[in-house]
């Protein structure tokens, strides 16, 4: 199981999605659960993060199943009209 950073913004976007790749790359199941419950302080590179992440998981012929997203991260995803492409566990 992967699990996102209490804070996700700008400034830790590229580090966050380094550790987060290198989690996904490591022999595991076909679903790879994402806890984003943790995450309480983040910026719209949050949402690129998680972008990136399934474009990436879906090129290692996995899939990426989010939980625990909070209500202002995904009130977020449905401002930028990409809400759709987060897939809840």
């Amino acid at each position: 199981m992967l699990v996102l950073p209490q804070e996700l913004t700008q400034s830790q976007a590229m580090a966050c999605l380094a550790a987060l790749l290198k989690g996904l790359r490591e022999p595991s199941e076909r679903d790879v659960i994402l806890d984003a419950a943790p995450l309480t302080r983040f910026d719209s590179a949050a949402l690129a993060v998680l972008l990136e992440l399934q474009r990436q998981a879906a090129t290692l012929g996995k899939r990426l199943m989010i939980r625990g997203l909070s209500g202002r991260l995904s009130d977020l995803a449905a401002l930028y009209g990409i809400a759709e492409l987060l897939q809840s566990a």
